[in-house]
């Protein structure tokens, strides 16, 4: 069985997975934001295609070289960008830009490999720092049913190159692999990640009451490393996240929020069914006062159409899934602080565990909540670090040293 497992490649863990959708490089921000607003997908791969390529006489072109993924990004990016100085006065003008413009200056994010490539290589590659590894497909869609994509949704096509089409495989994906082989790896996933050592105190962090601004920095890096910003209160106990994946959820307008706002009200202005109307006035008379009538006006346009929401379902339905807030254990904390229950899309409740819990219950606790990392607390709800998907990689990668 452990030789089966070693023996797997990605072309396995690609079984059921969806082609890519893609914006092309030139693609302006303007149009990303069109894509994510009429897309499920939380991130979006930015491709480089060049079918025309200049060579020299007797150079042969790689196929490959011509089409690739140069990056991925999402709304979150947008947010981070328009929350620059000079974007927050002419936002207009700062939607023309380029997709490149937000791009982290981080090479290796995401990587081609083939599907021949071993699930022990893929692992390496994740743990230096690859976040996607972009795999070819065998196409199931004609050029027919392309085109008619191509119409519908000018800006945001599947990538096909002469005849094959590509996904791209995640932390997740692979964590979801393991965990189907779990007792392979028997006694290690029932230790605690304590005892393994694999939880980080190395954590973002920003406190309550002061500017959502100073968190911008937190949640650019946040958003890099998979992972959010801890809202702490003056003790240092955990009340709840800014997450880049509960803003992915929202809109672009967000950003003056960030701007505005302090750090616990933007977690109730991003919360479930949308910014509360007199947080929507704060932010409104804090542009103005501010003189950001650029970015009063976008906010305002975007106010008047509905405000932000989630594209594939009702935020309220969303809410009302939710099972309740439990209140703080400590007498005198926020009550929207912890909570063991599920964390549903666009909710500010972090998912934590504790010191004692086992690897392999913190792997199905990220995995049903649909995110890379857990915070780890005390029982006074003191923040003790978090734990990551690439942690728990590294666990299993040494293990795999001794199956071989």
């Amino acid at each position: 069985m452990a030789v089966r497992l070693l023996s797997h490649e990605l072309s396995d863990l690609c079984l059921g997975k969806p082609a890519l959708r893609s914006l092309s490089l030139t693609s302006t921000i303007a149009e990303a934001l069109e894509v994510f607003k009429t897309s499920d997908d939380n991130f979006v791969s930015v491709w480089s295609c060049d079918h025309n390529p200049k060579t020299s006489p007797g150079f042969v072109v790689d196929d490959d070289d011509v089409c690739r993924c140069v990056g991925k990004i999402c709304i979150v990016d947008v947010i981070c960008y328009l929350c620059r100085d000079e974007n927050l006065v002419s936002p207009s003008v700062a939607l023309k830009q380029p997709v490149s413009a937000l791009f982290p200056n981080i090479p290796g994010l995401v990587l081609h490999v083939e599907p021949s490539c071993s699930l022990l290589e893929a692992i390496d590659l994740i743990l230096e720092g690859a976040q996607n590894l972009v795999v070819p497909i065998k196409t199931k869609q004609s050029s027919k049913r392309l085109k008619q994509q191509q119409k519908q949704k000018p800006s945001l096509t599947v990538t096909n190159h002469k005849g094959r089409e590509f996904c791209w495989l995640t932390q997740e994906d692979v964590i979801r692999f393991l965990l189907s082989s779990i007792g392979l790896f028997s006694p290690i996933p029932a230790l605690s990640i304590d005892t393994l050592n694999i939880i980080s105190p190395d954590t973002l962090t920003v406190e309550y009451h002061s500017p959502a601004s100073a968190a911008i920095g937190a949640i650019s890096r946040a958003l890099v490393e998979q992972t959010s910003v801890a809202v702490v209160d003056s003790e240092g106990a955990l009340i709840g996240e800014i997450s880049p994946f509960t803003l992915a959820c929202c809109d672009e307008t967000v950003a003056a929020a960030v701007k505005t706002l302090s750090s616990g009200d933007l977690m109730a202005y991003i919360d479930c069914g949308g910014p509360p109307e007199e947080l929507v006035k704060v932010v409104s008379a804090k542009l103005k006062e501010k003189n950001l009538m650029g970015m009063l006006q976008h906010f305002n346009v975007s106010m008047s159409s509905g405000g932000f929401s989630s594209p594939s379902s009702s935020s309220d339905e969303e809410c009302s899934m939710a099972a309740p807030v439990s209140p703080l254990p400590r007498p005198g904390r926020l009550s929207r602080s912890m909570s063991y229950s599920a964390r549903m899309v666009r909710r500010s409740e972090a998912i934590v565990c504790h010191p004692k819990s086992s690897l392999v219950a913190v792997m199905i606790q990220a995995i049903a909540h649909r995110v890379n990392y857990v915070w780890v607390i005390e029982d006074d709800c003191s923040l003790v670090g978090i734990v990551t998907f690439s942690d728990m990689l590294k666990v299993f990668r040494e293990n795999f040293e001794t199956m071989a």
